[in-house]
């Protein structure tokens, strides 16, 4: 594969480092589990326990009343996917502004783009197919998750710390600004249509299906604390079963890492900064199916011995 630059870019430091953070976070918790006991009611382990888990995986942590106090409600998830969907639509309708009425960029926007690339914008910019796809794309999947947190997901008293609330809610934001960032290595020429290609409708079409495998898996979870009718019947968790459940505990985990890969192939697999984001993203996954897993696997003594936590035979 050839990529669209060998020089790192801000974004692309950016990315790397969060990966990095992540690998290291999710090595270290597996190594956490060979060291003696003692460790587990050490401050500086269950600080880090704290940081790296949220709602279930959470609540059978030992922490003190100054850790709690940093706890705030899981359901706010939802807050990161109407950010995410008021922000990157208002990047989209600024891209397509630029495309069909020639304005360019406000001068805040390709500020921040050039620091974020280290590459001077020009007005002689080639609008690309791919960055309008995955713009739109990501508008459609934040929409999504946003409409199932708030209809379809039945959230119990489970919480997140307030670092993961504002890592959220700032991670929507730099991820848009990642998708104009990819869009200054574009290569496409001519009018939109005329850059269609089949690496567009293949990326479209991984995208649809990894949607509609993650779609299945929050209704079937949904499904364990609701009645025939819809209301609900308990917070309790229960052992998740059907669809793609019967191979991993996390097939939504699993669906969103294929989400991102659709994007990188709408890319054209071309963008380096856009690897880096699907590198972070499995990282960011795993470390979180893991410990999903875990809790399963400690309090379902009957939990099936084939389930990987994320990725079917291998994770």
């Amino acid at each position: 594969m050839i990529w669209s630059s060998f020089s790192f870019s801000c974004t692309d430091v950016v990315w790397s480092f969060l990966a990095l953070c992540f690998l290291v976070a999710f090595c270290a918790h597996k190594i956490s589990a060979y060291l003696p006991r003692k460790w587990d009611t050490g401050r500086l382990y269950l600080l880090f326990q704290d940081l790296i888990r949220y709602g279930k995986t959470k609540q059978t942590l030992k922490r003190d009343n100054w850790l709690r106090a940093f706890d705030v409600p899981k359901r706010w998830f939802s807050h990161f996917y109407a950010i995410s969907v008021g922000w990157n639509g208002l990047l989209l309708a600024i891209y397509l502004n630029f495309i069909y009425h020639h304005q360019s960029f406000p001068s805040w926007l390709t500020g921040l783009l050039d620091i974020l690339t280290g590459v001077p914008s020009t007005d002689s910019q080639v609008p690309q197919l791919s960055t309008v796809l995955v713009q739109l794309l990501l508008c459609v999947h934040s929409l999504r998750r946003l409409l199932e947190c708030l209809f379809v997901s039945v959230f119990s008293d489970g919480a997140l710390h307030l670092v993961q609330y504002v890592f959220g809610v700032c991670y929507y934001i730099v991820l848009g600004l990642t998708v104009l960032c990819s869009d200054h290595l574009g290569k496409g020429s001519g009018s939109l249509l005329s850059q269609l290609d089949w690496f567009h409708m293949a990326g479209s079409a991984l995208f649809i299906w990894a949607s509609l495998m993650q779609h299945q898996s929050i209704v079937l979870l949904a499904g364990l604390r609701t009645g025939k009718s819809g209301t609900v019947e308990t917070l309790a968790h229960r052992l998740p079963e059907g669809g793609w459940f019967e191979l991993v505990s996390c097939p939504h985990y699993l669906a969103e890492l294929l989400i991102y890969v659709s994007l990188s192939l709408i890319f054209g697999g071309l963008s380096l900064t856009w690897w880096l984001v699907v590198l972070y993203v499995l990282f960011n996954q795993a470390l979180a199916a893991q410990l999903c897993h875990e809790h399963y696997v400690g309090k379902y003594d009957s939990y099936p011995k084939h389930r990987k936590a994320f990725i079917p035979f291998v994770l």
